[in-house]
């Protein structure tokens, strides 16, 4: 069954071992949620490898905030399903996911047996912050890229005021700005069907250039291959759990739960996490209250999607509910299952829908619709970008609401000096100096380290 658009052979755009390490580099960087997850890729396979050119990248994007689950971890299975077909797409998703499994894993262990994980506070300190200065970045740079006319600034920053101030539901957005791009790819063509720009033009010519094309036609047959494939992969380990353990064990529950949780998250983590944490508390009291927000905690110092969080979840469900097992095991094991059912949909919506959408490349209604959700998604990343630094500057932000506009009050008594300094230093290093992205977050991560020893 072929899903992927080119063999692992000496004709692969880029050598599947080269692929590889730079995927492994790509998660180990992969912090700061999603606007800085996407940043990392931006950066190495735009920018720095000439991988995919830029507006192919923003196609992929596209299409990847229109799934429920975690965009960056399917833009990664996109890309790498474009370099090498399924293979290139497993290994890419996987890695995606990999570092943070491990370190949440090691995490929800050290909290469940020793309820206390101080060292990783005080090698992780200075991270957040150096991190901000990534997404910010990432923001003004593929703003720069996307926003190609006044028609473009205003969608993305309608889309901020709607997602930020109103809670507009993120879908509703996206169906809005496509709406929009739709008609005014008629009305104004010229303001929308080449918004986003087409290429690296003076910057060396893309692996995948825009001109490139897939050698997986989507049909029907193909379709029904793969959604059987997929759906087989994610729900028959569930059903024999069920089968052998009985709809009541703790390890079928958080299948069943998660499973119904990874088809409504749209918008990334944060749309998700409430009702989460409410079903995990009030419904099935498997923490206890505020013990999201050290999951979360756990999810934004670590590699890897924010959505990861649910991981322990999983782990500290099955670790209170072990039945006849250890419960560091029973934890382990429902971190495993919990991960399973989160990210086995995630490859479903990618090798079944990438050819439909790689196919429609090119067509101007599409064209002009993309580029509109583009310049929506800008104004979507610089809503998490300052969510992502009001929390990482200040201890405690309260949430208010005029009328029906949602607005955030940080208390500014709790502003951290030295995560301000860490912040501005590293966004200095990054805009004026130049410096990379992996040295600033070094650094970063050194003089928190320094400064939180320092503190105690």
């Amino acid at each position: 069954m072929a899903t992927g658009p080119l063999p692992i052979s000496d004709n692969a755009p880029v050598p599947f071992g080269e692929a590889l390490r730079v995927w492994t580099r790509v998660a180990l960087l992969s912090f700061g949620g999603p606007a800085g997850q996407i940043a990392v890729m931006h950066r190495i396979l735009v920018e720095e490898k000439k991988w995919i050119s830029e507006s192919r990248f923003l196609h992929a994007l596209n299409y990847c905030m229109l799934l429920p689950g975690p965009e960056a971890q399917q833009l990664a299975t996109y890309i790498g399903w474009l370099l090498h077909g399924w293979r290139g797409g497993m290994v890419a998703g996987c890695l995606f996911v990999l570092p943070g499994f491990l370190a949440i894993l090691l995490l929800s262990v050290l909290y469940a047996g020793f309820q206390g994980v101080t060292f990783v506070d005080a090698i992780l300190y200075g991270l957040k912050p150096a991190v901000m200065a990534v997404v910010l970045e990432a923001v003004m740079r593929i703003g720069r890229r996307a926003l190609k006319n006044g028609s473009m600034v205003l969608l993305a920053a309608l889309s901020f005021v709607a997602i930020f101030f109103l809670e507009v539901p993120f879908p509703m957005i996206v169906l809005t700005a496509a709406g929009v791009g739709l008609v005014g790819g008629r009305l104004w063509p010229s303001r929308f069907a080449q918004a986003v720009g087409h290429g690296n033009a003076g910057e060396g010519a893309p692996a995948l250039g825009d001109e490139a094309s897939t050698s997986v036609r989507p049909s029907l047959g193909r379709a029904v291959r793969v959604a059987t494939l997929w759906l087989a992969i994610w729900l028959v380990p569930l059903g024999l759990l069920a089968l052998f353990l009985g709809p009541s064990h703790v390890f079928v529950q958080e299948g069943a739960f998660f499973s119904k949780a990874a088809v409504v998250t749209f918008g990334g983590a944060y749309a998700v996490l409430a009702y989460i944490a409410q079903k995990a508390v009030e419904t099935f009291g498997w923490l206890q209250p505020g013990e999201m927000l050290d999951g979360l905690g756990m999810a934004e110092t670590t590699p890897g999607p924010l959505i990861q969080v649910v991981q322990f979840v999983g782990f500290m469900a099955a670790y209170r509910n072990p039945g006849t097992l250890d419960p560091m095991l029973a934890g382990v094991i429902g971190s495993v299952v919990v991960t399973w059912v989160t990210f086995a949909p995630c490859f479903l919506w990618i090798f079944l829908g990438a050819p439909y959408i790689e196919s429609l490349r090119g067509n101007k209604a599409l064209t002009s619709a993309l580029s509109a959700i583009t310049a929506a998604v800008v104004g979507v990343i610089l809503n998490l970008a300052v969510w992502f630094s009001l929390h990482t500057l200040f201890a405690e932000v309260e949430e208010g609401h005029w009328l029906a506009v949602r607005f955030y009050l940080p208390n500014w008594s709790t502003i951290d000096p030295a995560a301000v300094l860490i912040a501005i230093a590293a966004f200095v290093a990054m805009f004026r100096f130049k410096v990379g992205m992996l040295p600033t977050l070094f650094v970063g991560v050194l003089a928190g380290a320094a400064w939180h020893a320092l503190a105690l």
